[in-house]
């Protein structure tokens, strides 16, 4: 801080008061509050805990107004209260920040505290899979692995189809979908976990295909060879963009591999995620 520092100091160098020298508590509040407002979030709530005024100046609506999406009023209306004016904007913040549920809670999003874009993960409930009901082919299997609680496992299968879809306002930007799959599952053991790969075959004779179209006419097709690697992976399906944050995108997607000349199995189906292109890295 330099020199400058002596400013905020209550004493002097030779320990006597001197009246022109600012205590930390005494900075004007909207003076704390510009400043706050040039920092990230998690630094704004570091500097919250110094005093009073600090905490005080922490909850300016301006600072916390350029931090939100642009089209913030639609996700509060929708998935947080319908009286908005009830809360402050830092309030807006911290609510979003942490997972909100929706669907019967097999849809969740949240705000990236680093950068304020918008993530959404969708589990595999949400999703459409052909002969999930009988449990000759596919289980829900409940783990803490998984954000939900819940996979879906294939056992086998000849003809692969799994579908989604979700309509959300989602703020301006590009975004990507990826599917969060792994070959094998873990079974427990007394103090470890184990991967089992007995039922994992048939992913090397023919690619898994998957699919995104938007209401709007973006189009991805992307395919590929299923590896047994033993942990969950990401799969990137493809990208698409968002230009109007006050119009809802309808999303449909789909992973398949529907060549009915072989079976194919052990494969585990998490979730499907959906955020902003530059945060695929922070998952993958």
């Amino acid at each position: 801080m330099g020199a400058n520092s002596s400013l905020l100091s209550p004493d002097s160098s030779d320990g006597s008061n001197h009246p022109s020298k600012l205590k930390l508590g005494e900075i004007p509040e909207s003076c704390v509050a510009l400043v706050l407002s040039y920092l990230d979030p998690p630094e704004i709530c570091k500097l919250a805990r110094l005093n009073r005024a600090f905490r005080a100046a922490s909850s300016a609506d301006f600072i916390w107004d350029a931090k939100l999406p642009s089209n913030y009023h639609h996700l509060v209306d929708e998935y947080l209260t319908k009286n908005p004016s009830k809360l402050g904007k830092n309030d807006v913040y911290a609510r979003l920040a942490l997972p909100v549920a929706f669907d019967s809670g097999n849809k969740e999003f949240w705000l990236d505290k680093r950068t304020g874009g918008i993530c959404l993960s969708i589990s595999s409930k949400a999703l459409t899979i052909t002969g999930i009901d009988d449990r000759r082919y596919w289980n829900y299997i409940p783990t803490d692995e998984s954000r939900f609680h819940t996979i879906a496992y294939l056992q086998q299968i000849w003809w692969l189809e799994v579908e989604g879809d979700l309509d959300f306002h989602f703020p301006a930007g590009t975004y990507s979908l990826l599917f969060k799959l792994r070959l094998g599952r873990f079974t427990k053991r007394p103090g470890r976990r184990v991967v089992n790969h007995e039922s994992v075959h048939g992913w090397d004779i023919k690619p898994v295909q998957f699919q995104l179209t938007t209401s709007d006419g973006q189009h991805a097709i992307s395919k590929c060879f299923l590896e047994n690697t033993g942990t969950w992976e990401y799969h990137h399906v493809g990208d698409f963009t968002v230009d109007d944050p006050n119009i809802s995108t309808k999303i449909k997607f789909s992973l398949t591999q529907i060549d009915c000349t072989h079976t194919k199995g052990g494969l585990s189906i998490d979730s499907v995620l959906i955020c902003p292109s530059n945060l695929v890295k922070s998952f993958t």
